[in-house]
């Protein structure tokens, strides 16, 4: 076993790790699985970083995955014309909102509170 430095080692390494994958647990092969699986984590996060998303569009999507409207956004972002200012990215969340939105939608407060690019009111 060895770090992986190259892709060659990284799909290597997924390779073993899917021949491994069923090993009996606290058995050598179980105990390799585990080294590998914290090599692959890291080579992953340092080649495949993936960005946290933006707070707007992560709202639309958890909406869209939900069968949200904006109208259901009301109780946590405020008047129908707020809801559509912070979809429409000319007003931010504040911590409030963001408060409301992390308690009433289960979704983590630390995606919410990133910054983004608003757009100028028309």
């Amino acid at each position: 076993m060895k770090p992986i430095h190259t892709e060659d080692d990284y799909r290597v390494a997924l390779a073993e790790v899917e021949a491994l994958w069923d090993s009996p647990d606290r058995s050598e092969d179980a105990d390799r699985l585990e080294v590998l699986a914290l090599l692959v984590e890291d080579y992953e996060r340092k080649h495949y970083a993936v960005d946290p998303p933006d707070p707007v569009d992560f709202l639309l999507h958890v909406m869209e995955s939900r069968g949200l409207s904006r109208k259901d956004m009301e109780p946590h972002i405020g008047s129908r014309g707020r809801v559509a200012e912070i979809l429409n990215r000319v007003r931010p969340l504040t911590l409030d909102m963001i408060r409301r939105l992390s308690k009433g939608l289960g979704i983590a407060a630390e995606i919410l509170v990133r910054d983004y690019e608003l757009r100028k009111a028309a």
